[in-house]
């Protein structure tokens, strides 16, 4: 153990294998490991070891546990681990997955992803929390206008309309609800409330968190970001020093066209749409409100977006 100076980590929720090398690259372990014996096992690997894993479920939360036990624990986004699997995509699985994962660690240019903080992940439980409760308040809505329009009540688009109109429709009657139906639909309609107050409250959270964090409000003073995502930005990313510049930032949320260049000859084509479609979807929304509001402001960003905007399109300047 004393000669380990790298282990690849692949992690599962009961199994976990490792592979190990030493400082010329020859294979000293590779075997799976419980999970209940994973950190006893890493007690035993040589202070300042690197442990690398992929950003996968549970990941931060072992890289945290291996930097309180004073090893290099570093994450690697899956895409980036790919390549280095020497069987290629037929031949993997847990053991080619870890050597894959340990060479990746060992290129000196390799991109590694930030442990998040306790906190972080928690805000971003928040989050994601909130997207949940979101799509099933659209369920809900959808599931009750179709089943008005069995009795041929239909309405407007917006959920207003149809909130403004629903207390009324059942409690009409003259419309073809059965007994049965208005039961139905006035149980659906209470869990909408419902939702709406569940969402109320995760929005009162991150409201919180942005009054209490100094990088959040001033990432919620900056045009299209307000608090939902300056929270989520905040939280998900953490220290943004670690992009040299915004180009770099823009590259890690895949904001960047995709490339197929060759003999100098440049082919730019649509968004990579790499890393975070939240946080991506987003930074998209608030742009949108930046662009449409961008007519009535004069300073040099929004004059820039006027000018984009008759030259490429909507669409296109609200991305860039």
């Amino acid at each position: 153990m004393q000669f380990i100076v790298r282990v690849g980590v692949d992690l599962a929720k009961h199994v976990i294998q490792v592979h190990a090398v030493d400082a010329a690259g020859r294979r000293i372990v590779a075997r799976s490991i419980k999970r209940d014996q994973f950190l006893a096992w890493c007690a035993q690997l040589p202070a300042g070891c690197v442990v690398a894993m992929e950003a996968c479920s549970s990941a931060h939360h072992w890289g945290r546990r291996l930097r309180s036990m004073g090893l290099d624990a570093r994450l690697i986004a899956a895409s980036f681990v790919t390549p280095y699997r020497m069987e290629g995509s037929s031949g993997k699985n847990d053991m080619t997955d870890a050597a894959a994962i340990c060479e990746a660690a060992s290129r000196p240019r390799m991109r590694f992803v930030p442990i998040k903080t306790c906190e972080q992940q928690g805000i971003m439980a928040l989050h994601r929390v909130r997207e949940g409760i979101k799509e099933e308040r659209t369920a809900c809505i959808n599931r009750i206008r179709g089943e008005l329009a069995e009795f041929g009540l239909v309405f407007g688009k917006s959920p207003k309309a149809l909130r403004a109109a629903l207390a009324d429709v059942l409690e009409d009657a003259s419309n073809e609800l059965s007994g049965t139906a208005r039961l139905v639909l006035q149980r659906a309609f209470d869990h909408w409330r419902a939702l709406d107050e569940q969402l109320r409250w995760c929005d009162q959270q991150i409201g919180l968190h942005v009054r209490s964090s100094p990088e959040a409000r001033r990432a919620a003073k900056l045009t299209g970001i307000g608090e939902i995502g300056a929270s989520a930005l905040t939280a998900s990313v953490g220290d943004f020093k670690q992009f040299k510049a915004g180009h770099q930032f823009g590259a890690w949320l895949g904001l960047v066209p995709r490339q197929n260049s060759s003999g100098g000859k440049t082919s730019l084509g649509r968004i990579t749409k790499r890393g975070d479609d939240y946080l991506r979807t987003l930074l998209i929304q608030g742009a949108k409100a930046a662009v449409m509001s961008a007519p009535k402001r004069d300073d040099p960003t929004s004059r820039w977006l006027v000018q984009l905007t008759a030259r490429v399109g909507w669409q296109k300047a609200c991305v860039a």
